[in-house]
């Protein structure tokens, strides 16, 4: 007779595969999260500092927005071609108006971006004007004339103290000698206000750039290797906080029997409990930490889109100066032949904000202008964008085909708060936005008062801002009130930071 031999039936590949997790996962938990420890600490860390620094302990000055004293057409004397002329003056970008230590002056741009101011009455030019314009700002913002300026510095480039996210150049720093070291940042060529620090904010910002966006990696290598090396060990924390998952959470009963010591089982009994507690926490930090870092490879340019054109004098030499009442704001637009007054009229009580174009020939007003301006700087700034390359003249523009050349305009609107996709992030007000009909829904926010793409979003820029505001920022609970919503995201990044030294305890003791 012939034995008959059973046959195994072979193993399927998923059942391998989910033996190999089974036998190997507590193992990769433990790995992953030891390697990922070291930045695990250093983001959770800076991160619940956040809130403290900025919010919760953040020192004060007197004035956080720099209101201009108006200027009356009886302040203005002199009109602006004779001013020019007198001090032989032949081409210049732009002029305003500004009135500090009584008197009215002349801020006038000139062809190589320097800022000079002439007396409104008489012409006459104050000596390094711009620094003293930028003094007179900066002690309004202190709100104290005592205290010494130390240094005023003109930067035309972000530091390590005046980060890229202020947007403002060229900016002045005015550093003064009192108790609390502070720094004073001014930008002068709109009179606006742009941050200020002072010694605990200046630690803090060396904390943070060096701990949660790694900034000193920026002295041994580039931005990409940055963003990669970042990208990886995030990589790593969604990684161990999945396995984690499984085996704190899924696979428990298989990892708990056979385990001895009471140090080690009620450091394993708090490092599971508070890490299943957490783990949605660390995945979602991590996960929109990462999208965010990965949207830093295409560097943002914003910077260089800027419409700035020559003006001659002769072209303005016989235009009488428009009448000044209620204008918050004053500056000329060269657009194409024509040269306007662009004046800015603002009700600071309402907030409300009207821009309007009157044409230094014939004193006709332009209707619709700022909405027509901003088009006309959003197709320049889509063609530089296709030629990669400086802004050029107008004909060779038209030229260029962008995404938006043929596209039509859903919606046109002056945004004057920050709110939604145009965040306190993008720092520039008033701003015209530009909804295009296109397929990535291109919108172009304007500042037409320095003729200056703000910024430009698209589809996947909305996708990565809902991701970072809601999953990284808690914007989601912004309704509970910003105490209660960074509250909750500094404990749940404490949180993250104690199961994480709770795991290297574990690891610890097991070895």
């Amino acid at each position: 007779m012939i034995e008959e031999i059973a046959i195994q039936p072979k193993e399927s590949f998923k059942a391998k595969a989910e033996k190999t997790i089974r036998k190997n996962i507590y193992r990769w938990h433990r790995w992953l999260g030891l390697l990922a420890l070291v930045p695990t600490i250093f983001w959770t860390a800076s991160g619940v500092m956040h809130p403290f620094m900025s919010h919760w302990f953040k020192t004060s000055i007197a004035h956080e927005f720099f209101k201009a004293d108006p200027v009356t057409q009886a302040d203005v004397t002199l009109p602006l071609g004779r001013v020019l002329t007198q001090n032989k003056i032949t081409e210049f970008k732009n002029f305003r108006l500004v009135k500090f230590k009584g008197n009215t002056w002349y801020q006038i741009k000139g062809t190589e971006n320097k800022l000079r101011y002439f007396n409104a009455s008489s012409g006459t030019e104050l000596s390094d004007g711009d620094r003293k314009y930028a003094e007179h700002m900066a002690r309004y913002m202190l709100g104290d004339e005592q205290p010494k300026i130390v240094s005023s510095t003109l930067l035309t480039e972000f530091t390590d103290q005046y980060k890229y996210v202020n947007r403002f150049l060229p900016i002045w720093k005015i550093s003064f000698d009192d108790g609390r070291q502070m720094d004073i940042y001014v930008e002068t060529s709109q009179s606006r206000f742009a941050t200020f620090n002072d010694r605990g904010r200046k630690a803090f910002i060396w904390v943070f750039s060096t701990f949660h966006n790694w900034g000193f990696m920026d002295v041994i290598t580039n931005n990409t290797i940055r963003i990669a090396v970042m990208v990886t060990f995030l990589s790593l924390i969604i990684l161990s906080a999945v396995a984690g998952i499984m085996v704190y959470g899924l696979m428990w009963k298989k990892f708990k029997s056979g385990r001895s010591g009471i140090q080690r089982g009620v450091l394993r009994k708090y490092h599971r409990s508070i890490g299943i507690w957490c783990s949605i926490f660390t995945f979602t930090f991590a996960l929109s930490g990462a999208y965010h870092a990965v949207q830093k490879l295409d560097p943002d340019q914003r910077q260089k889109y800027v419409y700035d054109p020559v003006i001659k004098t002769e072209e303005i030499a016989q235009a009488s100066m428009i009448d000044l009442k209620g204008v918050s704001n004053i500056g000329l637009i060269k657009w194409g032949e024509s040269i306007f007054w662009q004046t800015v009229h603002k009700d600071w009580e309402t907030d409300k904000t009207v821009v309007d174009y009157t044409n230094i020939r014939d004193g006709k007003k332009l209707e619709d202008g700022n909405i027509r301006f901003a088009k006309y700087l959003a197709r320049k700034f889509a063609a530089q964008e296709e030629r990669n390359a400086e802004s050029c003249c107008d004909l060779m523009e038209a030229q260029i085909s962008s995404p938006i050349s043929d596209a039509e305009v859903e919606k046109a609107s002056l945004v004057t708060s920050f709110a939604g996709e145009y965040g306190f992030v993008n720092k520039r007000l008033p701003v015209v936005k530009l909804a295009y009909d296109t397929p990535d829904h291109t919108t172009y926010y304007i500042e037409t008062t320095t003729s200056r793409l703000s910024t430009k979003v698209e589809d996947r820029n909305r996708r990565e801002g809902f991701s970072f505001a809601f999953l990284h920022k808690y914007s989601g609970l912004d309704f509970l009130g910003k105490n209660a919503r960074d509250g909750i995201m500094t404990a749940a990044a404490a949180s993250v930071l104690v199961v994480s030294v709770l795991g290297l305890l574990v690891f610890l003791k097991i070895k």
